[in-house]
């Protein structure tokens, strides 16, 4: 097999980035209706320096996870916008938990490491994929 051809495992590597992003963008989205439902849920800090009120960090989560679960979507379809906008979804979602952590911090830490392997995932075998996947 030569440098040109594309591996299997990077398809099999996109898939997975997929369905984590899918999973993330959908445990986001558990948050957000927890924070905009039942914002007394979670425990708030008194002087903690990301301090927002419940409900707009459920309307930023709630964001986050529609778009996170969209670039699983389209990188189940082959779309190069997909795996992009995907690996910075997934960057964005980890700075987000990172600041979620006070709020929730087992949950966060969880998303962040799902996140972290959409990223190598996504970096280390996005070209192969493409090729596989369609593009």
């Amino acid at each position: 097999m030569s440098e040109e051809d594309p591996s299997g495992w990077a398809a099999g590597w996109a898939t997975f980035a997929a369905f984590m992003l899918m999973i993330a963008g959908a445990l986001e989205i558990l948050t957000a209706l927890t924070a905009l439902f039942n914002d007394e849920f979670f425990v708030t800090l008194p002087n903690y320096t990301f301090r927002l009120d419940i409900t707009t960090w459920g309307w930023i989560h709630l964001l986050i996870g529609i778009v996170v679960f969209a670039c699983g979507i389209g990188i189940l379809k082959g779309h190069v916008l997909g795996r992009t906008v995907g690996a910075l979804a997934a960057a964005g979602t980890m700075i987000a938990n990172f600041a979620w952590i006070p709020y929730y911090p087992i949950w966060s830490i969880a998303i962040m490491a799902i996140c972290l392997s959409v990223i190598w995932a996504l970096t280390v075998h996005g070209r192969d994929a493409a090729t596989l996947l369609g593009e």
